[in-house]
């Protein structure tokens, strides 16, 4: 049976794209909408540009692209602003990033050039191997969070925007638990005028595009978003949230991987994993403390997907390892090296090793695409709250408190194309097959 067709407003006029962090990310998500729109390459990586969505039974032979499925907003319709510690436009900020070929952004460099950076909010004990320049001043926490909202709402008048979506793009920041400053909004917005250590800068970009009624995607594995004051606020204001950490490298191999020795029950004895990188990402992660909110983040993926509790035999006491080193050299070209020792039957050891030379910034850029325009459609559909169906997209997803988060790419793709289908009124794909041998 069809599902109740849900209500969703047209994707009319332009869409506003705000990026924390003009870095590697970012600069390379710009350039590269800017060379799709001109003609010069194509959306590879998007899943809303090059995919496509089964739709009724395989013998119905219904399988139009996602965009066209969905009505979501279009590549020429978006517009891009910023913030960013440095005063580099994207064009120079780019330059410096080193990610992608001069010849390409010559090609885009008006754009690029005029996409210049707000001024940040920026705290140095939150980032410490980074050192900004461009940012903002405030008697508190909450009068920052107050010139972020006067910065989102000219941006939009502006530019003409007649909706918005923010995206985290910018560094990980020291790993923080959850305080008491952090369960209820009236907590939270006391700390932030008593200027209170516990309101990272990442939670001020966050309460300030929740207040402006805008969509937010944490692509670092910061706090942010996933604390009991700001879920219930977008909850209760009909603001979409999701996070955390873009699942780029090595986690995506995981993703792809770990699922795969599950489903044919092959044991694992352990994982080793080591990446070297040499940008920003790579020289922040450098400190200790930001270090470990990524760890966090990293290690948890295995566990979950693995099950251990419920596959002893197979998988209780392994052994997982995560290490990142700093090595300038690389720059943006991340090594992301893999050891893994699985055993089959009859406890036979076994090894799988892999070598995977990704290009951090490239695998990022298209889903900072995907969750702009998807968290567009989620305000749109009156969808509010967390969203679980874009876990797809993260290394950590957000989950309704109680919740265990799913890890395995496979399982997250079926949610995320289950609910554009949901959305639409189609029928839900359960890849049972049944029905077919009844005809």
């Amino acid at each position: 049976m069809s599902q109740q067709r849900a209500e969703i407003a047209p994707a009319e006029g332009k869409l506003g794209v705000l990026l924390v962090g003009l870095g590697a990310v970012s600069t390379t998500f710009v350039a590269g909408v800017e060379a799709i729109r001109r003609g010069i390459s194509k959306p590879i990586g998007s899943l809303t540009q090059m995919g496509t969505i089964r739709l009724g039974k395989r013998t119905d032979n219904r399988v139009p692209m996602i965009k066209d499925f969905v009505p979501l907003a279009g590549l020429d319709d978006l517009v891009f602003g910023a913030w960013d510690i440095f005063e580099e436009n994207a064009y120079e900020a780019a330059l410096n990033a080193g990610v992608l070929e001069k010849d390409l952004l010559n090609q885009v460099s008006e754009p690029m050039a005029s996409l210049k950076p707000m001024t940040a909010v920026f705290d140095n004990r939150y980032v410490k191997r980074l050192h900004g320049t461009h940012v903002k001043s405030g008697k508190n926490k909450m009068d920052l969070a107050e010139q972020l909202m006067r910065d989102i709402a000219d941006f939009k008048e502006k530019n003409n925007c007649d909706r918005l979506v923010m995206v985290w793009a910018a560094s990980t920041e020291i790993f923080l638990e959850e305080k008491e400053a952090h369960k209820t909004i009236e907590a939270f917005e006391k700390a932030m005028y008593d200027d209170s250590d516990d309101i990272a800068p990442s939670m001020v970009y966050a309460y300030a595009a929740l207040k402006s009624g805008v969509p937010f995607a944490n692509g670092a594995p910061n706090l942010t978003v996933d604390i009991p004051a700001l879920r219930k606020y977008a909850e209760e204001h009909g603001v979409p949230i999701c996070g955390k950490d873009f699942k780029t490298g090595q986690t995506l191999m995981k993703t792809i991987i770990a699922p795969g020795l599950k489903s044919r029950m092959l044991g694992l004895a352990g994982w080793y994993s080591t990446n070297i990188l040499g940008n920003r990402d790579g020289e922040v992660l450098d400190d200790p403390e930001s270090f470990k909110t990524k760890e966090e983040s990293k290690l948890s993926v295995l566990e979950q997907i693995l099950q251990p509790d419920v596959y002893p035999d197979l998988y209780d006491g392994f052994s997982h390892v995560v290490r990142i080193n700093y090595y300038p050299p690389r720059g943006d070209n991340k090594e992301g090296w893999d050891n893994i020792d699985i055993f089959g039957w009859l406890g036979y050891p076994m090894q799988i090793k892999i070598d995977f030379l990704c290009r951090d910034s490239i695998l990022a850029a298209p889903l900072v695409l995907d969750l702009a325009l998807f968290l567009d459609l989620a305000k749109r559909s009156g969808l509010k709250g967390i969203q679980e169906w874009l876990s797809f997209y993260f290394k950590s997803p957000q989950t309704v408190p109680g919740l265990y988060p799913e890890h395995d790419i496979f399982i997250q793709l079926k949610k995320l194309k289950n609910t554009l289908r949901f959305l639409k009124g189609e029928d839900l794909i359960t890849h049972l097959g049944m029905d077919y041998n009844n005809d």
